[in-house]
Parts: C-alpha cells; structure tokens; sequence
C-alpha cells in the first residue's frame, strides 16, 4: 500500500477471499439498506455517472454527504467519490471526505446537577465503513478517487 493509496483510501481485500461476481458485489452493496440506517444506498442516475449512490442527508446540519460508486470488473475493484454538500457554510467538498459533527446541550441530570448532552451525532464513516468492508468481504478492492470515477 504506497502513498497515494494511504490518501485516497483505497483498501485491498484479504489474502486469499474469492472474488465475486459484479452482480453479487452490487447485490452486497445494495444490501445494506435497512430501516435502521440513516442512508440509503441505490442505483446511480445516468446524470450522476456512477454505477451506485450512498447518500445521507441531515437537515439539522443542512449538510448532504454523498458517495459515488463505479464497479470495474475488469480489476475487480469498485472506485468511489464524495460529495459533500454544507448548505450553511455554502461549501461543496469533492474527493475523500471524512467529517464528523456533533451538538451538545446542558440539562439537569437526575442529581440536580448541569450536565452536557449530545443531541446529534454525524460520522461519515458510519456510511462509508459498512461499504467498504461489503466490498472488501466480496474480494473486490475498495479504490478511493479524489476527482473522477
């Protein structure tokens, strides 16, 4: 693993995991949809020119993080973009996006005494580490581009 690949975050499967097949890959990735998960993860539009799209939205903290996934069959690899979109700040951020936000406030606990509560929480690696592992358990490498699929 060089340089770049520390940068870009780029991952390769385990020694000796059986590749599988683009459809089984997409079907995993597809999978990890669920009620209990704030993102959803579908097919891309022809105009958003990827494969597959993880997008997580936050209307607390108007902000949109969104993952782009180009599956290459060819290399057995599935090359993948953020895009993070801060309505706020008016700031667009595109390549390997790693954030986290959180928010506090102070209540009287049980003791009468002030303490600080969290009262949301956002880690983008909450959405990008179950896609990279699901692709990485299917023998296929994790590629992360900074500005192209």
């Amino acid at each position: 693993m060089g340089a770049l690949d520390r940068l870009t975050g780029t991952r390769y499967p385990a020694a000796g995991v059986a590749p599988r097949s683009a459809e089984e890959v997409r079907a995993a990735l597809l999978g990890i949809n669920a009620p209990a998960v704030p993102y959803v993860v579908r097919n891309a539009t022809p105009a958003e020119r990827a494969d597959l799209v993880a997008q997580w939205s936050v209307p607390e903290l108007s902000l949109t993080l969104r993952t782009r996934m180009r599956l290459v069959p060819a290399s057995r690899e599935v090359r993948a973009v953020d895009e993070q979109w801060d309505a706020r700040e008016r700031e667009y951020s595109r390549g390997q996006v790693t954030s986290v936000s959180r928010q506090w406030t102070y209540e009287r606990g049980p003791d009468g005494r002030r303490r600080r509560v969290e009262t949301l929480r956002f880690d983008s690696r909450e959405m990008k580490n179950p896609l990279r592992d699901a692709v990485l358990r299917a023998g296929w490498t994790w590629r992360g581009v900074l500005f192209r699929l």
